[in-house]
């Protein structure tokens, strides 16, 4: 089974960085992420509407390329988690997590047996490459390259932030930004006391519990704070916004030479 690269770097306090998805899934997406220098794409299927099978072709793409597949997946239920770790997926994100008990919840998804609840299917479906090999093996190597991301993003998450990165299992605590400010009652007001507190929050919690802080940086002042903040796992832009903004000042350009 193919390991996950990521997972021991960060762990070791090094880091990881990458691009978030809601729109382009051509076969050649992948090669283009990793041409770019991407080492991870966080594939989103909370607010996209795109399916498993839509993924699961995303997911074949990335095999060969060094590139580890990630994705949000809709909720923290079980068939929504096992199901996107089956097609291949090397680690799930999942949206609203509030409690440590949900976190828990989260990870027993993740894992086999007696570790966790996830259901088997070995040697028949893409997370395995369809390969031979004992279930002792698998099911180690499978557990040891699964990344848990956990996404806080409400006050009652941030409450809790200490409590969620503590649980055994939990990887990555992601802050949802945008949320959050809502969540917090100053929709859009990063520069709020009460939204750097929180940001605060959760990266003391995770350096007390040897867990990676995660954020989605939107343009390129976001990403030089939030790796000054301490940072470490980034992904840079989403790629609708990515193409629309080149776009735009192209087309800006272009205009600009047009004489009245």
């Amino acid at each position: 089974m193919r390991p996950n690269p990521l997972k021991s770097r960060l762990a070791a306090g090094g880091c990881a960085f990458g691009t978030m998805t809601f729109e382009f899934f051509t076969p050649g997406y992948p090669a283009i992420c990793r041409e770019a220098g991407a080492e991870f794409i966080l594939y989103d299927m909370e607010h996209s509407g795109v399916g498993f099978e839509t993924l699961k072709a995303q997911f074949a793409s990335c095999r060969g390329l060094d590139l580890v597949p990630l994705v949000r997946v809709p909720s923290g239920d079980y068939h929504h988690i096992a199901r996107a770790l089956d097609i291949g997926a090397m680690g799930i994100m999942v949206p609203m997590v509030e409690t440590a008990e949900q976190a828990q919840a989260i990870v027993d998804c993740t894992r086999y047996p007696p570790a966790g609840r996830r259901g088997a299917a070995f040697n028949v479906a893409a997370h395995d490459d369809y390969a031979g090999g004992t279930e002792i093996d698998k099911i180690a190597e499978a557990n040891a390259r699964t990344m848990v991301i956990a996404l806080v993003e409400t006050a009652r998450g941030i409450e809790n932030v200490e409590a969620i990165a503590a649980v055994d299992g939990v990887d990555v605590v992601w802050l949802g930004h945008y949320d959050l400010t809502n969540f917090l009652g100053i929709p859009g007001q990063f520069d709020h006391p009460r939204f750097h507190a929180a940001v605060d929050r959760l990266v003391d919690a995770c350096a007390r519990h040897g867990k990676t802080p995660g954020f989605l940086a939107g343009n390129e002042k976001w990403a030089r704070e939030f790796r000054a903040k301490g940072f470490r796992m980034i992904a840079y832009g989403v790629d609708t916004l990515l193409m629309q903004g080149a776009l735009a000042e192209g087309i800006a350009l272009l205009r600009g030479t047009v004489r009245s």
